[in-house]
Protein backbone atom coordinates (compact mmCIF):
# COMPACT_ATOMS: atom_id res chain seq x y z
CA UNK A 1 0.00 0.00 0.00
CA UNK A 2 1.55 3.34 -0.75
CA UNK A 3 1.96 5.79 2.12
CA UNK A 4 0.49 9.31 0.94
CA UNK A 5 2.92 12.04 2.58
CA UNK A 6 0.57 15.15 2.55
CA UNK A 7 0.53 16.21 5.62
CA UNK A 8 -2.52 18.90 5.61
CA UNK A 9 -4.85 16.26 3.70
CA UNK A 10 -3.76 13.28 6.83
CA UNK A 11 -4.84 16.10 9.51
CA UNK A 12 -8.21 17.17 7.88
CA UNK A 13 -9.00 13.64 7.30
CA UNK A 14 -8.38 12.64 11.05
CA UNK A 15 -9.89 15.90 12.28
CA UNK A 16 -13.04 14.30 13.73
CA UNK A 17 -11.05 11.54 15.84
CA UNK A 18 -8.03 13.66 16.56
CA UNK A 19 -8.21 14.49 20.16
CA UNK A 20 -8.37 11.12 21.04
CA UNK A 21 -4.92 11.08 21.62
CA UNK A 22 -5.58 12.81 24.99
CA UNK A 23 -7.68 10.27 26.18
CA UNK A 24 -4.99 8.18 26.84
CA UNK A 25 -4.74 7.37 30.84
CA UNK A 26 -1.12 7.91 31.36
CA UNK A 27 -0.83 10.82 29.67
CA UNK A 28 -3.20 12.12 31.93
CA UNK A 29 -1.01 13.67 34.51
CA UNK A 30 1.28 15.20 31.85
CA UNK A 31 -1.80 16.95 30.42
CA UNK A 32 -3.10 18.33 33.66
CA UNK A 33 0.29 20.33 34.54
CA UNK A 34 0.79 21.70 30.96
CA UNK A 35 -2.62 22.88 31.34
CA UNK A 36 -1.67 24.56 34.29
CA UNK A 37 1.29 26.32 33.57
CA UNK A 38 -0.17 27.10 29.33
CA UNK A 39 -2.94 29.12 31.36
CA UNK A 40 -0.12 31.10 33.45
CA UNK A 41 1.97 31.57 30.61
CA UNK A 42 -0.39 32.81 28.44
CA UNK A 43 -2.51 35.17 31.29
CA UNK A 44 -3.53 38.39 29.76
CA UNK A 45 -1.06 37.72 26.47
CA UNK A 46 -2.65 38.71 22.70
CA UNK A 47 -2.04 35.16 21.67
CA UNK A 48 -1.45 34.05 17.63
CA UNK A 49 -1.95 30.30 18.08
CA UNK A 50 -0.44 28.79 15.29
CA UNK A 51 -1.97 24.83 13.78
CA UNK A 52 -4.48 25.19 16.43
CA UNK A 53 -6.63 21.84 15.21
CA UNK A 54 -9.56 21.27 16.82
CA UNK A 55 -9.20 23.80 19.23
CA UNK A 56 -8.31 21.31 22.42
CA UNK A 57 -5.62 23.72 23.75
CA UNK A 58 -7.42 27.34 22.50
CA UNK A 59 -10.28 25.80 25.39
CA UNK A 60 -7.81 25.38 27.86
CA UNK A 61 -5.83 29.03 27.86
CA UNK A 62 -8.56 31.35 26.17
CA UNK A 63 -10.11 32.18 29.55
CA UNK A 64 -6.82 33.28 31.01
CA UNK A 65 -5.31 34.89 27.87
CA UNK A 66 -6.67 38.91 27.19
CA UNK A 67 -7.40 37.59 23.28
CA UNK A 68 -6.96 34.59 21.18
CA UNK A 69 -6.37 34.35 17.13
CA UNK A 70 -6.09 30.87 16.59
CA UNK A 71 -5.24 29.77 13.23
CA UNK A 72 -4.88 26.49 11.24
CA UNK A 73 -4.25 25.31 7.55
CA UNK A 74 -7.86 23.03 7.61
CA UNK A 75 -11.23 24.44 7.65
CA UNK A 76 -12.50 20.92 9.07
CA UNK A 77 -10.20 21.52 11.97
CA UNK A 78 -11.34 25.05 12.35
CA UNK A 79 -15.06 23.85 11.93
CA UNK A 80 -14.48 21.70 15.41
CA UNK A 81 -12.57 24.70 16.72
CA UNK A 82 -15.35 26.64 16.75
CA UNK A 83 -18.18 24.46 17.74
CA UNK A 84 -16.34 24.63 21.58
CA UNK A 85 -18.39 27.38 22.28
CA UNK A 86 -15.67 29.81 23.17
CA UNK A 87 -16.39 33.55 23.50
CA UNK A 88 -16.48 34.87 20.55
CA UNK A 89 -15.07 38.35 22.14
CA UNK A 90 -12.10 36.96 23.25
CA UNK A 91 -11.45 34.59 20.53
CA UNK A 92 -11.11 34.85 16.81
CA UNK A 93 -10.34 31.61 14.26
CA UNK A 94 -9.03 32.15 10.76
CA UNK A 95 -7.38 30.14 8.19
CA UNK A 96 -4.02 30.45 7.35
CA UNK A 97 -0.75 28.97 6.46
CA UNK A 98 1.84 29.29 9.36
CA UNK A 99 4.68 29.38 6.94
CA UNK A 100 3.05 32.14 5.29
CA UNK A 101 1.14 34.33 8.04
CA UNK A 102 -0.50 37.34 6.24
CA UNK A 103 -2.38 38.28 9.76
CA UNK A 104 -3.30 41.76 10.60
CA UNK A 105 -3.03 42.43 14.17
CA UNK A 106 -0.02 42.81 16.98
CA UNK A 107 0.28 40.05 19.53
CA UNK A 108 2.60 39.80 22.95
CA UNK A 109 2.89 36.21 22.53
CA UNK A 110 2.36 33.12 19.96
CA UNK A 111 1.12 29.55 21.29
CA UNK A 112 2.25 26.69 18.61
CA UNK A 113 1.24 22.94 19.83
CA UNK A 114 2.57 20.12 18.74
CA UNK A 115 3.70 21.72 15.66
CA UNK A 116 7.43 22.35 15.56
CA UNK A 117 7.17 18.38 15.09
CA UNK A 118 6.30 18.81 11.82
CA UNK A 119 8.85 21.29 10.84
CA UNK A 120 11.65 19.86 9.00
CA UNK A 121 14.80 20.21 10.74
CA UNK A 122 16.58 22.57 8.02
CA UNK A 123 13.52 24.62 8.05
CA UNK A 124 13.22 25.47 11.76
CA UNK A 125 15.80 28.22 11.38
CA UNK A 126 13.96 29.80 8.63
CA UNK A 127 10.20 29.64 9.77
CA UNK A 128 11.33 30.92 13.56
CA UNK A 129 12.84 34.05 11.22
CA UNK A 130 9.97 34.65 9.83
CA UNK A 131 8.41 34.57 12.79
CA UNK A 132 10.28 37.20 14.60
CA UNK A 133 9.68 39.46 11.55
CA UNK A 134 6.08 38.81 11.98
CA UNK A 135 5.67 38.86 15.48
CA UNK A 136 8.67 41.66 16.57
CA UNK A 137 11.24 41.71 19.34
CA UNK A 138 10.64 40.48 22.71
CA UNK A 139 7.14 38.47 21.49
CA UNK A 140 6.58 35.49 23.51
CA UNK A 141 6.72 32.10 22.24
CA UNK A 142 5.52 28.96 23.86
CA UNK A 143 5.58 25.78 22.28
CA UNK A 144 4.50 21.99 23.63
CA UNK A 145 5.07 19.35 21.52
CA UNK A 146 5.60 15.03 22.26
CA UNK A 147 8.54 13.24 24.03
CA UNK A 148 9.56 9.69 21.74
CA UNK A 149 7.64 6.96 24.72
CA UNK A 150 8.88 3.14 23.79
CA UNK A 151 5.37 1.66 23.49
CA UNK A 152 2.91 4.94 23.75
CA UNK A 153 4.52 6.78 20.38
CA UNK A 154 3.84 5.48 17.29
CA UNK A 155 6.96 3.51 15.98
CA UNK A 156 9.67 5.92 14.41
CA UNK A 157 9.38 4.13 10.45
CA UNK A 158 12.54 5.79 8.83
CA UNK A 159 15.00 8.57 9.44
CA UNK A 160 16.07 10.78 6.45
CA UNK A 161 19.85 12.21 5.70
CA UNK A 162 18.89 15.26 7.79
CA UNK A 163 17.80 13.71 10.88
CA UNK A 164 14.35 13.82 10.24
CA UNK A 165 12.25 11.07 11.88
CA UNK A 166 8.52 9.83 10.22
CA UNK A 167 5.91 7.94 11.47
CA UNK A 168 3.39 5.69 9.29
CA UNK A 169 -0.12 6.97 10.59
CA UNK A 170 -3.52 4.67 9.14
CA UNK A 171 -6.42 6.31 9.48
CA UNK A 172 -9.78 4.52 10.42
CA UNK A 173 -10.45 3.96 6.82
CA UNK A 174 -7.10 2.19 5.90
CA UNK A 175 -5.54 5.13 4.16
CA UNK A 176 -1.59 5.29 5.73
CA UNK A 177 0.24 8.61 5.56
CA UNK A 178 3.91 9.08 6.12
CA UNK A 179 3.73 11.74 9.07
CA UNK A 180 7.01 13.99 10.38
CA UNK A 181 7.66 13.88 13.59
CA UNK A 182 10.66 14.79 14.85
CA UNK A 183 11.69 14.16 18.78
CA UNK A 184 14.62 17.28 19.86
CA UNK A 185 16.28 16.74 23.12
CA UNK A 186 16.34 19.84 25.63
CA UNK A 187 20.14 20.25 23.45
CA UNK A 188 18.78 20.27 19.96
CA UNK A 189 15.97 22.98 21.16
CA UNK A 190 18.71 25.09 22.57
CA UNK A 191 20.99 25.08 19.49
CA UNK A 192 18.69 25.14 16.70
CA UNK A 193 16.79 28.54 18.38
CA UNK A 194 19.48 30.14 20.40
CA UNK A 195 20.41 32.31 17.33
CA UNK A 196 16.76 33.57 17.19
CA UNK A 197 15.45 33.79 20.79
CA UNK A 198 16.62 34.47 24.53
CA UNK A 199 15.63 33.31 27.60
CA UNK A 200 14.61 29.66 26.79
CA UNK A 201 13.09 27.65 29.30
CA UNK A 202 12.58 23.90 28.82
CA UNK A 203 9.62 21.75 31.00
CA UNK A 204 10.43 18.21 30.47
CA UNK A 205 7.53 15.70 31.57
CA UNK A 206 7.41 11.72 30.48
CA UNK A 207 5.32 12.56 27.47
CA UNK A 208 5.43 16.06 26.32
CA UNK A 209 8.07 18.93 26.68
CA UNK A 210 7.14 22.68 26.94
CA UNK A 211 9.08 25.38 26.14
CA UNK A 212 9.26 29.08 26.60
CA UNK A 213 10.78 31.86 25.16
CA UNK A 214 11.42 35.66 23.53
CA UNK A 215 12.26 36.70 20.16
CA UNK A 216 15.58 38.46 20.48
Amino acid sequence: MTNQTDMAAYYAKRAETYEQVYDRPERQADLAVLRERLCEVLRDQRVLEIACGTGYWTAQFAESAQSVLATDINAEMIDIAKAKGMPAEKVRFALADAFDLTLEGTYSACFAGFWWSHVLRQEQEGFLLKLREKLGKDTWLVLIDNVYVEGSSTTIARTDLQGNTFQIRTLPNGERYEVLKNFPTDSALRKKMGAVVKEIRILRLEHYWMLTCRFK
